[in-house]
């Protein structure tokens, strides 16, 4: 099993006792690894994990709830919620890997601590997130917020004032080929 996959078990594992004690984060966090032995790297991407998903949750469970149309976060399973708060988080902070990779990664996950039926409503729910993800992103021009609305907003005037341009451009050439038109027809008749 890879580092980043015993990670992201150890964080579900971790968030699922906070969901009983959430403000004992750096006392779970102690215990859980005074039990096991993992090298620091799975110890600091599951910290990292655990961590910015408790910090972001009630973003990241407004996002979930976005998109899982019948289903409302307080019902879903536990570990079902806490695979989905997981995945929606690196799916944000983790641009470098692909979307389909985390999403895997929690299908497999849910497989394993939640069964088969967990994994298709996982994998549903999150390419539901990633798509909403990817259009939110086209839409802002890929960037975040007012920057990415600003950015689109500039390009649309932009494009507004090219339109216009060619469209001037269009009438005044019309215009001359009307006045040569009418050049031409006077000529013919002063001969």
């Amino acid at each position: 099993m890879g580092r980043r996959r015993k990670a992201r078990e150890c964080a579900l594992q971790l968030l699922y006792e906070l969901e009983f004690h959430e403000n004992e984060v750096d006392a779970h966090l102690e215990n859980f690894w005074r039990e096991r032995k993992e090298p620091e790297e799975v110890k600091e991407y599951c910290e990292w994990l655990v961590r910015g998903v408790l910090r972001e949750r009630a973003r990241i469970d407004a996002a979930i709830q976005e998109v899982s149309k019948n289903w409302r976060l307080a019902r879903m399973a536990l570990v079902d919620r806490n695979i989905l708060r997981l995945a929606a988080f690196e799916l944000e902070a983790e641009p470098h890997l692909e979307p389909a990779i985390i999403i895997n990664e929690a299908i497999e996950i849910a497989k394993k601590f939640s069964g088969e039926e967990a994994a298709h409503f996982v994998n549903g729910l999150l390419d539901a997130l990633r798509k909403k993800k990817e259009s939110e992103k086209r839409e802002g021009g890929g960037e975040k917020g007012e920057e990415g609305k600003n950015k689109k907003n500039k390009k649309e005037e932009k494009d507004k004032e090219n339109i216009i341009d060619k469209n001037e451009s269009l009438n005044k050439k019309k215009e001359e080929k009307e006045n040569q038109k009418k050049e031409k027809e006077n000529r013919g008749k002063i001969e």
